[in-house]
């Protein structure tokens, strides 16, 4: 899977992934989709944002959520 706009970098937000290495994280756009806001309401609200970037918000999660876990004991 390519994901062009997702960033890590130790100095943006504390290492969280990012929108193209802005101070915006992935689990922000996500916390606002879970809140029904569409992408058009969230560009609207946060104009450096682009509609490319919700939906690679998106995808990442579903890549995160796809992956298998362990219970650790």
């Amino acid at each position: 899977m390519v994901l062009n706009w997702i960033s890590v970098n130790l100095g943006i937000c504390e290492g969280k992934p990012t929108i193209r290495n802005l101070p915006t994280t992935v689990d922000f756009i996500l916390k606002l989709i879970g809140d029904g806001y569409s992408a058009d309401e969230i560009i609207k609200n946060y104009p450096e944002l682009e509609k490319e970037d919700i939906y690679e918000a998106a995808k990442y999660s579903a890549w995160l959520a796809s992956e298998k876990t362990m219970a650790i004991s």
